[in-house]
C-alpha cells in the first residue's frame, strides 16, 4: 500500500526543574546553596532515509515524544540533557503546519532538520543567592517544549516518461500497461 501523507502530534522534551537543597557537612553549619540546573529538553527533528519510499509508518504511530530533561541535583550537579528524537521519512517529503499548512521544512538535504526545540532547564538555587539573601529556597522551573499537529506530505516524482509524436500510440500503451481509462 503506498500512502503519500500523514497526519503526526510532534512534542519536544520539557526542561528540568532547577534543584533547592543545601550544603551540609559535619563542621559547617549553614554551609549555603549548592542546587544545580536542570538539563535541557530533546529536540524533534527529521532526516532523509533513501531505504524508505512511503509514509505507511506513521499511520499507525501518530505521536512522537521527544525525552524530557532531568533535574538538577545537590552539590551543583546538573540534570542531564533529553536525547534528540530523529524521525527517518523518505527523501522528499514536505513537513507542513496541520493548522495553517505553512510548510515548516522540506526534507530532501543529507543534514538532519530541528523542527521542534525542546525546554530549556531551570536554574537552581545558587544562581539567587546575594549578600541579602543567602538562604534562598526557591528555584527557576524548567520550561516546556514545543509541540504542534504537523502534515507529512511525500513529493511524489515520475520514474518514466513517454516521449514522442502524437497519434503513435502513447495513449494506447499507457492504458494497456495500466488500469488508467
Amino acid at each position: 500500500m503506498f500512502i503519500d501523507n500523514a497526519k503526526i502530534y510532534l512534542k519536544a522534551g520539557d526542561g528540568g526543574n532547577g534543584a533547592v537543597t543545601f550544603r551540609r557537612e559535619k563542621y559547617v553549619a549553614a554551609g549555603g546553596p549548592d542546587g544545580g540546573d536542570g538539563g535541557k529538553g530533546g529536540n524533534i527533528a527529521f532526516l532523509a532515509d533513501d531505504n524508505l519510499s512511503t509514509l505507511a509508518d506513521f499511520r499507525y504511530k501518530r505521536k512522537y515524544v521527544a525525552q524530557n530533561g532531568e533535574n538538577g541535583g545537590a552539590k551543583r550537579c546538573f540534570g542531564k540533557s533529553g536525547e534528540d528524537l530523529v524521525i527517518r521519512v523518505p527523501r522528499g517529503t514536505l513537513i507542513k503546519d496541520a493548522g495553517s499548512g505553512r510548510i515548516l521544512a522540506d526534507i530532501s538535504g543529507e543534514k538532519a532538520q530541528i523542527i521542534l526545540r525542546g525546554g530549556r532547564g531551570g536554574w537552581g538555587n545558587t544562581h539567587f543567592a546575594t549578600p541579602t539573601r543567602q538562604v534562598p529556597r526557591f528555584a527557576k522551573p524548567g520550561t516546556p517544549g514545543e509541540e504542534m499537529d504537523v502534515q507529512l506530505e511525500l513529493k511524489l516524482l515520475a520514474t518514466v516518461g513517454l516521449v514522442g509524436y502524437p497519434n503513435v500510440g502513447k495513449s494506447t500503451l499507457v492504458s494497456v500497461v495500466s488500469e488508467a481509462k
